[in-house]
């Protein structure tokens, strides 16, 4: 519950009111019958019509006001619930921009989908019952049953061991409902998973013509938990019925015992109007917080499930770098930039590993093994090697996303897990491997990269990322973008990814075998361009093709994790064997 109070504190005063709002309603539903009993007591028996219209108006008035206290308290509790929900979805969203890959993968995307949207929903729902229906609950079994002896001691017993019956009857039920509804959470995430995979992987699913077997899987999915939730609703209904006996033989056991008490003159015929309501409202008052109750054991579920998200600490933390240091940080970039720009050397490269291992979690291999290289600025450098060899990772280090098991991975000589990682990607322009855009226009897509570029500063890059096709769709940058770029080309996407990361001035260019889908043409002419656009930075370009690298800097060769040769396209050739088996299979005629 301490993940609900952690929410629920910046709203203390707004909680305040909507409970007070609440009890003034249960107050009001109270005294009404005790005026009831009043004016049949003594206004009807004594036949005078002035108290009579006195207590009918007194009802009216308290009536009104329990009225506003419902509607405010409604009001006010709906509002609660929204804010919270607000700040729930903020705080895990904000939460999982924190986790790496392997952090992320201890949840999956489904499961994130169903606790952010589904399982916060409930939390909200849940607010809204315990604040309406179980808070107001002791006020009223306290204010009912005073009231009840105030009338008659018996009457009091009655009313207190009707009570307790019901008490004892929610803790049972909700008892069974709690692993009933664990159940049901994570059959949601299941259901969840199953239908996205149908969903994103239809073509998959089509080509294989899998169409029954992936039905059936879905089926199983949906039948598992509609007997859950069978299971579930079957309790509400046992529930539903034991509380409209309990209200009956509440209601026909005060008439009885009433009816004796008021033949021995211990009560009045009025009396047995005031019990009775107050019977019904503490039990239908308890009954309704007892189906709130059976609902909870979810609420718990969805509760410690969004604090298992919060609670999670990072794999990668920010480094304890001082806003100073940042500053200065900032300072010597500038002054490197200058001097590049003269014509002078420097001392430090902008990204260098330093003898670097690396291992996934869980992994019983090292990925990465000994890799020490450098890459300075006005300087492009390659990676090649076979699929698997590791070269993604090697972005994923530099920018962070793991971090090195041995060694070390310094940009502009500094230990990137002493950098914050938001200075830290600050610095560094990245074009992924996969690419992708978000909806939106182009022109949104664009400004990710730069929010105050402008029209003409947009359509310079498009046109050095070699993507003129913008300038002739219908609506130019405000052209529609699909969510993930669905509605462009895989070459189109690629060319819109590398003008997204140039619209960014950065130290460091990453580009992930970002030219794939290219063809030779375009490729050939979008690497010109780059060379002009990317002088005063560091380019990393990790490739599939030799024809992408034949001109850069420095070509580093990937074998099973390992750095087979370093070097030149002209140098590897006669050095290193992997790297010529990757060209002699790449380039016609052989090398």
């Amino acid at each position: 519950m301490k993940t609900v109070f952690r929410f629920l504190k910046p709203y203390r005063r707004l909680c305040f009111f909507t409970i007070l709002a609440m009890l003034l309603d249960v107050a009001g539903g109270l005294l009404v019958p005790r005026l009831t009993a009043d004016m049949i007591n003594i206004g009807v028996e004594s036949g005078s019509l002035g108290y009579i219209i006195e207590k009918g108006a007194a009802m009216l008035a308290v009536t009104v006001i329990a009225g506003a206290g419902a509607l405010a308290g409604s009001w006010l509790c709906a509002d609660l619930s929204a804010k919270i929900g607000k700040d729930m979805r903020n705080a895990v969203y904000e939460k999982s921009l924190t986790f790496s890959a392997h952090d992320f993968s201890r949840f999956g995307t489904g499961s994130m989908i169903t606790r952010t949207l589904n399982d916060i929903n409930i939390i909200q729902q849940s607010v809204v019952w315990c604040i309406q229906m179980v808070l107001p609950v002791p006020a009223v079994c306290v204010m009912g049953v005073a009231m009840a002896f105030a009338i008659d001691k018996v009457m009091g017993f009655v009313l207190i061991g009707v009570t307790a019956l019901v008490i004892v009857l929610a803790v049972i039920v909700t008892r069974r409902a709690t692993a009933i509804f664990e159940r049901l959470q994570s059959l949601l995430d299941r259901m969840n998973v199953v239908l996205r995979e149908n969903l994103t992987g239809v073509r998959v699913v089509r080509a294989f013509r899998k169409e029954k077997g992936e039905e059936q899987r879905m089926r199983k999915s949906f039948e598992d938990y509609a007997e859950t939730s069978i299971s579930a609703n079957l309790l509400f209904a046992g529930l539903e019925s034991t509380a409209f006996f309990v209200i009956n033989i509440c209601i026909v056991t005060i008439l009885w015992i009433g009816g004796d008490r008021i033949g021995t003159g211990h009560m009045e015929i009025g009396d047995i109007t005031a019990l009775t309501e107050y019977a019904i409202l503490i039990l239908f008052y308890i009954i309704m917080a007892q189906m709130v109750i059976i609902l909870l054991p979810r609420a718990r579920v969805c509760i410690q499930r969004i604090q298992e998200v919060l609670e999670t600490e990072p794999e990668i933390c920010d480094g304890q770098m001082v806003p100073d240091r940042a500053a200065a940080v900032r300072r010597e970039d500038e002054q490197c930039a200058g001097a590049y720009q003269k014509g002078r050397s420097y001392s430090e490269p902008v990204v260098r590993f330093d003898n670097v291992s690396f291992c996934f979690p869980d992994a019983d291999e090292y990925a990465l093994s000994g890799i020490d290289f450098s890459c300075g600025r006005g300087e492009t450098t390659a990676v090649i090697g076979g699929t698997g060899s590791g070269k993604s990772t090697l972005a994923g280090l530099i920018l962070r996303f793991h971090d090195v098991t041995e060694g070390s991975v310094t940009v502009d000589g500094m230990d990137v897990r002493d950098i914050r990682q938001e200075d830290l990607r600050e610095r560094i322009a990245y074009v992924p491997q996969k690419a992708w855009l978000f909806s939106g226009t182009i022109a949104d897509n664009l400004l990710y990269g730069n929010e105050n570029a402008g029209e003409e500063e947009m359509r310079r890059i498009l046109s050095v990322a070699q993507a003129d096709f913008v300038s002739g769709l219908a609506n130019g940058l405000d052209a529609h973008v699909a969510q993930g770029g669905t509605n462009f080309s895989g070459g189109q996407k690629q060319r819109l990814s590398i003008a997204r990361a140039l619209m960014k001035k950065a130290d460091i260019y990453i580009f992930d075998d970002s030219f794939s889908a290219l063809d030779f043409k375009t490729d050939a002419a979008l690497r010109k361009a780059l060379k002009e656009e990317v002088k005063d930075a560091a380019v990393l370009i990790i490739a599939q093709r030799i024809n992408t690298i034949l001109n850069v800097d420095k070509i580093i060769v990937l074998d099973e994790g390992k750095i087979a040769g370093i070097g030149r396209h002209e140098e590897l050739m006669k050095t290193c064997s992997v790297y010529r088996e990757i060209a002699r299979s790449q380039m016609k005629g052989g090398v």
